[in-house]
C-alpha cells in the first residue's frame, strides 16, 4: 500500500531566476493533466523524498485544487549538492497506471553463509502495472532460498502481490548466486626440444640436411 504525502506547490514561470530564493521549479503531466510548471521548497521537498521515494503518492497543495503525482525524475547539479529540476507524473485514481518498483533483497543466504558463492542482484528493480492504491513502495525478496551454487530467484518466484502484475519474463533472473572460479594452470607445459633452437645463427641438423 501507498503512503499519500503532502508537498506545498505554486504555479511559477519557466524561468528559474524568477523563482522565491531556495526554490527550485518543476513541472507536472500525466494522460489527463496540462503539463503544469511550478516551485518546490528545495529543503522540505528534499527531506519528503529521501523518505518518500518514487513509490509514494504525493500530493500537490497550493495549486488551483490539489494534484495526485508520483516521482517520476529529478535533476541534479553536477556535483550532487542540490536539486535543480523535479518531474511530477500526475496519476488518475481508479485506472491501473504503469511504473518501476526497487527491488530488495532480505534474509540471509545459505550459499553465501557457507563460503559457497556470493549473492549477485541481477535486477535492482521491476516494472509493475497495478492501481495506484495498492502501489507497493518495493518488492521484498527473500534470499534464504538460495542455498547452493546453482541456487538463483526469477520473477516467477516474486511474491504474489494482490492486484500487481510484473511486467518481465518469468524467466528473467532476479538474484543469482555466484561462484568465483579458480584459475586452472598448466601444471605440465610442452617440453622444447633445445637441440632444435639455432644457436649463433647456426641451421638446425635437419634444415641442413634438406638443404643439401
Amino acid at each position: 500500500m501507498t503512503t499519500q504525502v503532502a508537498v506545498a506547490a505554486r504555479v511559477a514561470g519557466t524561468s528559474r531566476a524568477a523563482l522565491p530564493a531556495g526554490h527550485i521549479p518543476a513541472v507536472v503531466y500525466g494522460p489527463k493533466q496540462e503539463p503544469i510548471s511550478i516551485s518546490l521548497e528545495e529543503k522540505t521537498f528534499d527531506k519528503i523524498r529521501k523518505v518518500a521515494g518514487e513509490s509514494t503518492i504525493l500530493e500537490l497543495t497550493g495549486l488551483a485544487e490539489p494534484i495526485e503525482v508520483l516521482i517520476k525524475g529529478i535533476d541534479f547539479s553536477p556535483t550532487r549538492i542540490e536539486l535543480i529540476h523535479v518531474d511530477f507524473y500526475a496519476i488518475e485514481r481508479g485506472k491501473d497506471m504503469t511504473t518501476n518498483i526497487a527491488i530488495e533483497l532480505i534474509g540471509e543466504s545459505p550459499a553465501e553463509k557457507n563460503n559457497i558463492g556470493m549473492v549477485t542482484k541481477v535486477m535492482h528493480d521491476i516494472t509493475v502495472t497495478c492501481r495506484p492504491s495498492v502501489l507497493p513502495s518495493q518488492i521484498d525478496v527473500d534470499i534464504s532460498v538460495l542455498d547452493a551454487a546453482d541456487s538463483k530467484i526469477t520473477v516467477a518466484d516474486l511474491p504474489a502481490l494482490e492486484g500487481v502484475t510484473y511486467d518481465a519474463d518469468e524467466e528473467e533472473a532476479v538474484a543469482v548466486i555466484s561462484v568465483a572460479r579458480d584459475e586452472v594452470v598448466d601444471e605440465d607445459p610442452e617440453e622444447v626440444d633445445m637441440d632444435a633452437i639455432p644457436v649463433d645463427g647456426a641451421k638446425p641438423e635437419a634444415e641442413e640436411e634438406a638443404a643439401a
